[in-house]
């Protein structure tokens, strides 16, 4: 978000000094003058444009430098703000287009009435275009994903980041960025909707009273739970045996974590199992290899 923002920050002091510039040099050379409504396409016209095309993207860079300052918690709002920046980058090309064409003398009123016309032939050239467009909208309408959520789309998974008019930005945990049009996306897993579950299967010796051990494993739960309420939403639940492997029993445990602890969750359980079951004199066993001699 800091990068985005001083992006635009960039952005609009370049435009204002094009700004400037361009008005300098238009008033010392006369090229203004506002009481003629008739504008040839000249080096006034030109000039004109520049100014006006500067000015509009000055204030699209502001607009969009204000929508960065919120720093909302509800990934709805998030969401808003992210397709409003992206909708005012397309309003600011159109303005320049138009408005840069009527100053350049160009009769706009006719170019829009003929756009019909041309609407068929290049509609076929721009089909995934609209695509993109109408699906984000409608994804916007049903809340099917927001900023800040975890979602998984073709086996890619990591934080969307920002939604625009045409593309979804998704940024894994190791900062890769896909970018993903609107329109594919589909068949979409939203890990963010409700709480995940951190798996650990942990081994114990087949000498283990295992009796024994399932009666204190509650006690060590709670202990776990108590030491790790800044990750686990409740404490660990034990399953029961997963597996009669062949040298170890393999015991199941599940915790309730958020989707962005879903991995770290993981790792601490099988941290705090291992020292657990330690103290409580249950050593995890380790392959071993029988070698028996040639008689």
């Amino acid at each position: 978000m800091k990068n985005r923002a001083s992006g635009k920050i960039i952005k609009l002091v370049v435009c204002a000094a094009i700004l400037g510039v361009a008005l300098l040099i238009g008033f010392l050379t006369h090229a203004f003058d506002f009481g003629k409504f008739s504008v040839k396409f000249d080096f006034t016209a030109l000039l004109k444009v520049i100014v006006m095309a500067a000015a509009v993207i000055a204030v699209e860079s502001l607009l969009g430098l204000l929508l960065t300052l919120p720093k909302p918690k509800n990934h709805r709002i998030l969401s808003i703000l992210s397709i409003l920046a992206s909708l005012l980058k397309y309003i600011a090309f159109l303005v320049i287009l138009c408005w840069g064409l009527a100053m350049l003398g160009v009769n706009v009123s006719t170019i829009v009435a003929s756009v019909g016309i041309i609407a068929l032939v290049v509609g076929f050239s721009a089909e995934s275009l609209i695509a993109d467009v109408v699906t984000g909208a409608f994804m916007l309408f049903e809340n099917q994903y927001n900023v800040g959520d975890i979602v998984e789309v073709a086996g890619f998974r990591g934080t969307v980041t920002s939604i625009g008019i045409r593309t979804t930005c998704i940024t894994d945990p190791g900062g890769n960025v896909k970018i993903v049009n609107n329109s594919e996306m589909k068949n979409i897993l939203n890990r963010s909707d409700k709480l995940s579950r951190s798996i650990s299967e942990i081994a114990i010796p087949y000498a283990t009273d295992l009796e024994k051990l399932e009666s204190e494993i509650p006690a060590l739960m709670d202990k776990i739970y108590q030491t790790r309420t800044d990750v686990f939403k409740a404490p660990p639940v034990y399953l029961g045996v997963q597996e009669l492997a062949d040298s170890s029993v393999v015991l199941k445990f599940v915790v309730e974590v958020d989707e962005k602890d879903v991995y770290s969750g993981a790792r601490l359980l099988n941290r705090d199992l291992l020292l657990g079951f330690r103290s409580l004199g249950v050593e995890c066993p380790f392959p071993q290899v029988d070698v028996h001699p040639d008689r």
